[in-house]
């Protein structure tokens, strides 16, 4: 029996919504990245590593499980969890054209932790992460420099500085990039600053 046209447009949208979880909830995010990086763990090296309550890790695995963004690797317990590969393309109007991948997951998980990411996703949103994160990789690949950066984004060249330097881990972690040169902490080191 084939599955009907609705019944395929359903399981769309409830993919793109799984993802735009992934997007919105910060810690959904640490569990997919943590998982996409490491390639598989249980529900309690996932407490361990993450700082998760056991009620939280259960929910938020269980929740990322149904929504078919994790899936488990062993049918033994306990259950390994593996991260299933996201790319999704989103087109909007003609100009505009935003790619979901673990990379942007990543960067949106380290909202958590990185005061810099969650500031700028404040002030920009997901979206504007997602552009700063493609520009990351372009300067990573020598193609741009933090002022054409400001100058796209309409932001002042500190703030695209200050931005590309959070998301160059994120881009190394998840691109395959040669050094480009110095980081900012790397810079502050040799001239003996503090940042």
């Amino acid at each position: 029996m084939s599955r009907t046209a609705s019944q395929q447009e359903g399981e769309i949208i409830r993919d793109f919504l799984s993802i735009a979880d992934l997007l919105e909830q910060p810690q959904l995010a640490r569990i997919y990245a943590y998982l996409y990086r490491e390639g598989e763990a249980t529900v309690s090296e996932l407490i361990d590593v993450l700082d998760l309550s056991q009620g939280t890790a259960y929910t938020y695995v269980n929740q990322l499980t149904d929504t078919g963004v994790l899936t488990p690797t062993t049918d033994t317990q306990p259950q390994r969890y593996a991260a299933v590969e996201i790319k999704l393309t989103l087109t909007v109007s003609d100009d505009r054209e935003y790619t979901i991948s673990p990379a942007l997951i990543a960067a949106v998980a380290r909202r958590t932790t990185d005061d810099t990411i969650d500031s700028y996703i404040n002030r920009h949103g997901v979206h504007g992460l997602a552009t700063a994160l493609s520009h990351t990789l372009a300067r990573e690949h020598g193609e741009t420099t933090h002022r054409l950066v400001a100058d796209d984004l309409d932001i002042s060249e500190l703030e695209a500085e200050v931005i590309l330097q959070a998301l160059r881990p994120v881009v190394h972690e998840h691109f395959s990039v040669e050094d480009s040169g110095a980081s900012l902490a790397d810079v502050a080191d040799a001239e003996n600053l503090d940042v």
